[in-house]
């Protein structure tokens, strides 16, 4: 008995199994930032209508019941009819035709996968842009800050939209014929981005200047870091908390900014339609009945509009220290 009771002892025990990791939606909901959004009715509205209207817009191929782009899938004859629901409307044109017999849910699906994202990449190009002059004015300080902050006093001195048209007109112009309608999304990217970097630059270099003075930020300099790896590694995961609510705000305002391009005709070709670009189409319709031509595309970018500011302000308020 005593002889195998000393060789259960000396047996070596089973290793326990480690818990499993929990589920990514699980530890948010369990965080400080998940517990605020659950307990935000306007997040988690902005949020589900989000969610909505991008699937949508990126499964049009898929949902939409004409392709608007295919030619063999366009009948005149079926220009300007109304919402299947009034008197004349025929299925399955759910919201009526255009001038031109597109079906305008068809459209709007394929204008707001176009603006969508038009607007997402005008965002992502100008924090990156921001986010380097900022830590670079930051970091450096000196005549290189100086040098940055007045360029970027220059291009909030002229009005935003003034020097959208300008740039887009311009390139444009420069480009020949056939390939302006190609490389109208790149250039649409462009002059939105350059016109809306200088917050992202503003904000990331109030945070260096604080981070650059810190025990860390000056221990990585006496052990021979590079500037370039401490901005990097160091000083940029701190200041990006304000960049990205700066950036969930600012989707919003891209959006509009490309549907206000197109409006004016200097966006997006009545070929390759965004949000914008039907509403201007449907404004010269407006008056002559065909109100559905102009009405439901701007109620869609209104409601995109809504859902991003909805989340924005949500973000806002969830990572401001001062409200915790």
């Amino acid at each position: 008995m005593a002889a195998e009771t000393m060789m259960q002892e000396g047996a070596p025990s089973t290793p326990t199994p480690a818990p499993p990791r929990p589920s990514l939606w699980r530890r948010f909901s369990q965080s400080e930032l998940g517990w605020s959004f659950l307990h935000n009715p306007s997040a988690m509205a902005g949020a589900l209508l989000l969610l909505l209207l991008v699937v949508s817009a990126f499964l049009a191929p898929v949902i939409a019941p004409q392709n608007p782009y295919d030619l063999s899938q366009v009948f005149v004859d079926k220009a300007e009819l109304p919402p299947v629901w009034m008197a004349d409307g025929e299925w399955p044109f759910l919201l009526g035709t255009d001038p031109q017999g597109r079906d305008i849910l068809s459209v709007i699906l394929y204008g707001s996968r176009i603006s969508l994202l038009i607007g997402a990449a005008s965002v992502l190009l100008a924090m990156v842009i921001g986010v380097s002059i900022g830590l670079a004015a930051g970091f450096l300080g000196g005549v290189v800050d100086n040098l940055l902050m007045r360029l970027a006093d220059t291009v909030l001195s002229i009005p935003t939209l003034l020097v959208a048209i300008l740039v887009s007109a311009v390139v444009r112009g420069a480009l020949p014929q056939g390939l302006r309608d190609s490389f109208t999304p790149a250039i649409l990217v462009g002059a939105i981005a350059l016109t809306s970097w200088v917050q992202y630059a503003r904000t990331v270099r109030a945070s260096t200047m604080v981070e650059r003075r810190k025990e860390y930020v000056l221990a990585a300099r006496i052990i021979g870091v590079s500037p370039l790896r401490i901005m990097r590694r160091h000083i940029l995961p701190n200041a990006m908390t304000p960049v990205l609510v700066a950036a969930t705000l600012n989707l919003g305002l891209a959006i509009l900014a490309e549907a206000t391009l197109s409006f004016l005709s200097v966006g997006m070709p009545a070929t390759q339609p965004s949000l914008g670009t039907l509403i201007r189409i449907g404004n010269q319709y407006l008056f002559s009945g065909s109100w559905w031509v102009v009405v439901f595309p701007a109620l869609q970018l209104g409601l995109i509009v809504l859902s991003v500011n909805l989340l924005g302000d949500w973000l806002r308020d969830a990572l401001n220290p001062k409200l915790r």
